[in-house]
């Protein structure tokens, strides 16, 4: 007897994965929909706070002997100017939770899951920063300078592992945001690469007898860097308010695969009685 597939069967809430399994997908509650889509919306108006705030400085006058090419981003917080750099990655690092939040509620990120760990390393590292100043080299090194070292480091290298974790499964294109997923996929793995010059001119220091850090362009790195994290966490926020407006969570762990013949699903057959003997 053919097997046949009951997705034409399914009702509303369940899609066809193959021939003969389907993958339940409830939709989501109105509430949660409702609050991952606030929390996106407000986590892309933060980073656009933030993007202001951080974009000043590099104009005013009181901070043009700043290079944009050699020096880090981090350089403002020792200007007048401080507040607004914190501000800035104070914004970014709120929107930033907010976005995870909302991918909690669609169900595209679980609790405990690593992808969140890292998420959070990356929330973390933000306020470590700010809390801790870049060393002013005016004065020489400080503690307070290698923890904001240690703390970039982190923060950096978190959020690219995040969103490629968060976004590994959810590439295919008939997945609700399909593409706000595989764009936050590729500007993760973007964000990796920025650090192979560092690696290099780590690697080459000993024989060339430069410092790594004077090696490249470390500002024009940094901020390249910093952009394309930021550009993800924006098409991370996309994803969420794709799963908002479709009801339906973008990520479900597959149902157990079940199936059924076309006998079983159109009736059951009698029971046999006792066989009689021949004769």
């Amino acid at each position: 007897m053919d097997v046949q597939s009951t997705g034409s069967a399914a009702g509303s809430g369940t899609t066809t994965t193959g021939p003969d399994r389907t993958t339940a997908r409830a939709p989501l509650d109105a509430r949660d929909a409702a609050a991952a889509r606030a929390l996106a919306i407000l986590g892309l108006a933060g980073l656009a706070g933030a993007a202001i705030l951080i974009g000043v400085p590099h104009l005013l006058p009181q901070t043009a002997g700043i290079s944009e090419i050699r020096q880090t981003i981090s350089e403002y917080a020792l200007t007048d100017v401080a507040w607004m750099f914190n501000a800035a990655v104070i914004a970014t690092a709120a929107a930033s939770g907010a976005v995870l939040f909302a991918l909690l509620l669609t169900r595209q990120a679980t609790w405990r899951s690593i992808d969140l760990v890292f998420g959070g390393l990356w929330v973390a590292g933000l306020l470590v920063i700010v809390a801790f100043p870049k060393h002013n080299w005016a004065v020489g090194p400080s503690a307070d300078g290698q923890i904001h070292r240690i703390a970039s480091a982190v923060a950096f290298l978190s959020l690219p592992l995040a969103v490629m974790l968060l976004t590994r499964r959810a590439r295919a294109a008939g997945a609700a945001g399909g593409r706000s997923a595989r764009v936050a996929f590729w500007l993760g793995a973007g964000s990796l690469a920025w650090f192979s010059p560092l690696i290099v001119a780590m690697i080459l220091a000993p024989s060339t007898g430069t410092p790594w850090f004077r090696a490249i362009p470390l500002g024009l790195i940094e901020r390249g860097m910093v952009i394309t994290e930021v550009a993800a966490i924006v098409a991370l926020a996309l994803w969420s308010l794709a799963a908002t407006r479709s009801r339906v969570p973008a990520v479900n762990p597959p149902a157990a695969p079940e199936r059924r013949s076309a006998m079983s699903t159109d009736r059951i057959p009698a029971a046999r009685g006792p066989r009689r003997p021949a004769g």
